[in-house]
């Protein structure tokens, strides 16, 4: 098991948590997905055998957000 820190930018309300959560959570291998509106904050727990952190990435830059960076945990 993993666990991924993504700093994002351009949510900025319930319906941006939403999206991300559900877009992130359909991923294969994923175990749980948080999103800290307050902060920025993406924390991803997955099965790195399944998922990528490339994979997530793309999940949450496809609801139309910017993945800044990444912080391994």
């Amino acid at each position: 098991m993993a666990s991924q820190t993504l700093d994002v930018r351009g949510m900025t309300c319930e319906h941006c948590v939403n999206a991300v959560e559900t877009s992130v959570g359909a991923l294969g291998g994923v175990e749980q997905v948080n999103v800290d509106l307050e902060n920025g904050k993406v924390n991803v727990d997955y099965d790195d055998s399944k998922a990528t952190v490339q994979d997530i990435r793309d999940a949450i830059e496809d609801q139309g957000y910017e993945v800044l960076s990444q912080q391994d945990q």
